[in-house]
């Protein structure tokens, strides 16, 4: 995985810093040896951090500090300034932390502290737990058990058969070809087996047994749990059209799905994208960077008006017009031959390849099999709960009860099926941690950064700051006098502060 090459400047944080320079919640950028630091103060206390994000490296003094922890600007990863923990995804390792000491008014960075592995109560646990999925959401569960001390048996049964991935970079940086395959695994092979996580890869479940406690293998065999999460995700939709499954017609998912559009793109010179979705719009600002020519073609007037609005959907279309995309908006795809895609509207396109990306589906089969709840997702507590005893679930097929506003949603994003994988390990563990993450998710458009914190199905008003033509503004969308949902374009700090305001208005 890319990570930002940090060197270390400012100034050296073991020599002191005055404690009047430094303003509460504020960051002074420094460093302890080698090592680039923040020095933060909260009230009388003075905290000393690692500077460096652990997703993707991410410079923590360009984010912001809330309470006791510093965010990243980058994706939203959140780490504890007392403890370096990895509170919230996407943050993958906990940072070092150093011991601090006043004394007549300078802060003196110290030795590295020790971390702590929680522990646990004997009693009250499962015997073991059971992951099916190894997406977002199973990898970032198994991970969590683990952090948190759990030492029962842990299964991760993932139908995949490579290994849990960096998803969204599967149709960015790795699409286009700046980022190397090697970065895309979250973790080495070898991670799972120090963390004694049973990772079994091609492995698919064909059924619950919820009275025996248990999962059947496609292959025969059964593996028993005392706890279990379902973490299927999601599948890919197809067009239903004449000619729709031929080699050169494209779906993005996997690491394999991404493997084989590359092997296409090398020698296509025409694509189509079917979607003007996220998926999709990134796709073609991939292919556009390997010198493929790339229309768009989507029923809406604009892209990504749906979901972030009309002023947003001008910017994106303009951004990718002026890269060489060019839109057939309105239409549908009505049959696809070898060479070509005819439209609704009786347009002809030449295509060898083609990229499908019109959303996707819960992958619910298995939650209905078990006789789960199920209502356009499977129905979790605020626990991330089913109704089946022992069962939890997490990722794109969940639907929960959403205390911002106050009704079900399911939501498809890779932060969000991470936070949920996180604590349905916890409550597993029996913490009763209500899942209350705000949800958060980015798109990379060619070089510019779009970021979405919040959920707005739908909005009475729009108030725009800054200018969306010059990719600089904070878009909010409201609806009967609350603020739902916020876009931000090339301002970090502004969708950190936005996420911030309404993790309060759920903690009020």
């Amino acid at each position: 995985m890319a990570e930002n090459s940090t060197q270390p400047s400012g100034p050296d944080l073991s020599q002191g810093v005055a404690l009047e320079t430094l303003t509460d919640g504020g960051m002074l950028l420094g460093h302890v040896g080698d090592n680039a630091a923040l020095l933060v103060r909260r009230g009388g206390e003075v905290f000393a951090i690692d500077a460096t994000c652990s997703h993707y490296g991410g410079p923590l003094a360009e984010g912001i500090v809330v309470g006791e922890t510093v965010r990243c600007p980058w994706h939203h990863a959140c780490f504890s300034l007392r403890t370096g923990k990895a509170l919230q995804a996407p943050a993958l390792n906990d940072l070092t932390c150093w011991r601090v000491e006043q004394r007549d008014g300078v802060a003196f960075v110290g030795e590295t502290l020790t971390a702590t592995t929680p522990r646990l109560p004997a009693a009250g646990l499962p015997d073991s737990v059971v992951i099916v999925g190894g997406g977002a959401a199973g990898n970032a569960a198994a991970e969590m058990l683990r952090r948190e001390g759990y030492v029962g048996p842990v299964t991760l049964l993932s139908a995949d058969p490579s290994p849990p991935c960096d998803r969204p970079n599967l149709s960015k940086d790795y699409l286009a070809g700046t980022a190397q395959e090697d970065w895309i695994p979250l973790r080495p092979p070898e991670f799972y087996q120090q963390h004694r996580i049973d990772l079994r890869l091609g492995t698919r479940v064909v059924m619950i047994d919820v009275a025996a406690h248990s999962v059947l293998l496609s292959e025969g065999g059964r593996v028993s749990y005392g706890a279990l999460l379902l973490a299927t995700g999601a599948e890919p939709i197809r067009l239903d059209v004449p000619g729709a499954n031929p080699p050169h017609v494209h779906v993005l998912r996997t690491l394999a799905d991404s493997n084989a559009l590359i092997a296409r793109a090398t020698a296509a010179k025409q694509c189509v994208v079917v979607g003007a979705s996220f998926i999709g719009l990134e796709v073609a600002a991939s292919l556009r960077s390997r010198g493929v020519q790339v229309q768009v073609v989507a029923p809406e007037a604009r892209p990504m008006e749906r979901v972030m609005g009309a002023a947003i959907g001008d910017m994106v279309r303009a951004l990718h017009e002026a890269n060489g995309v060019v839109f057939r908006l309105g239409a549908t795809v009505a049959s696809i031959a070898q060479d070509a895609v005819t439209l609704s509207t009786g347009e002809r396109l030449r295509a060898d390849l083609v990229v499908v990306g019109i959303g996707v589906r819960p992958a619910v089969h298995l939650a209905e099999q078990a006789g789960l709840a199920i209502d356009r997702g499977v129905t979790v507590d605020e626990f991330l709960r089913t109704s089946a005893a022992d069962i939890y679930a997490a990722g794109d097929i969940v639907r929960w009860p959403d205390r911002r506003s106050g009704q079900r949603i399911r939501v498809e994003h890779w932060v969000v099926a991470e936070r949920q994988g996180q604590v349905a390990a916890l409550n597993m563990l029996g913490r009763r941690q209500h899942f209350d993450a705000v949800p958060f998710f980015w798109t990379r458009q060619y070089d510019t950064a779009i970021d979405y914190v919040g959920h707005a199905e739908q909005w009475d008003r729009v108030d725009i700051d800054g200018d969306p033509a010059a990719h600089d503004c904070t878009v909010s969308f409201w609806h009967g006098g609350r603020k739902l949902a916020v876009v931000t374009v090339e301002r970090d700090r502004e969708s950190l502060r936005a996420e911030a305001a309404f993790e309060q208005e759920v903690a009020a």
